[in-house]
């Protein structure tokens, strides 16, 4: 009967290693992904009042049937905002990038048919052809930027729109 164990005083000592070896990976997993998920949840709360419309550019020409947008980015890079345009019980939305692209119904206020997404520190306005977008008179201008792939919250929103035709007086 030559029976050889493993002291108690040893067997709790690797238990200890082994609870220590599996606590420190379940920490640095659980620690990169909190991370991650604060560092996208900071970059949203970074780009609040810097992704704008600008009210004293944006109207409804009534006598053209159009929608002038104005957007103006502040101190903040954003890869692209989403523009969404509420009338007539329904919401179109459109998707404005730092590609110059054209974009169906919506122009620049020169009339360039090809449009892009302010830089930072700038402001472009936009003309939006609500007749054949069957808007009618919008209700509500909203903008959600675009920030690393993922959409933020609306940075701002405009439910009172004037008509040009009064802001030109």
């Amino acid at each position: 009967m030559n029976k050889k164990a493993i002291s108690g005083v040893v067997a709790a000592v690797i238990m200890i290693a082994l609870v220590i070896a599996i606590g420190g990976v379940v920490w640095v997993v659980v620690s990169n992904l909190v991370s991650e998920q604060l560092e996208e949840a900071g970059t949203c709360l970074d780009v609040l009042g810097e992704v704008t419309i600008n009210p004293k550019y944006t109207c409804y020409n009534s006598s053209e049937k159009h929608l002038q947008v104005s957007v103006g980015v502040g101190d903040i890079v954003i890869d692209k905002v989403i523009l969404a345009v509420s009338g007539k019980g329904t919401t179109k939305s459109y998707e404005i990038s730092k590609i110059h692209q054209e974009i169906t119904d919506l122009t620049f206020y020169n009339g360039s048919l090809i449009t892009w997404l302010p830089e930072q520190n700038e402001g472009f306005t936009y003309i939006l052809d609500t007749e054949s977008q069957n808007l009618g008179r919008p209700d509500s201008v909203i903008i959600y930027p675009i920030i690393k792939g993922r959409q933020c919250d609306a940075s701002d929103t405009l439910s009172e729109i004037s008509d040009c035709l009064l802001l030109e007086a």
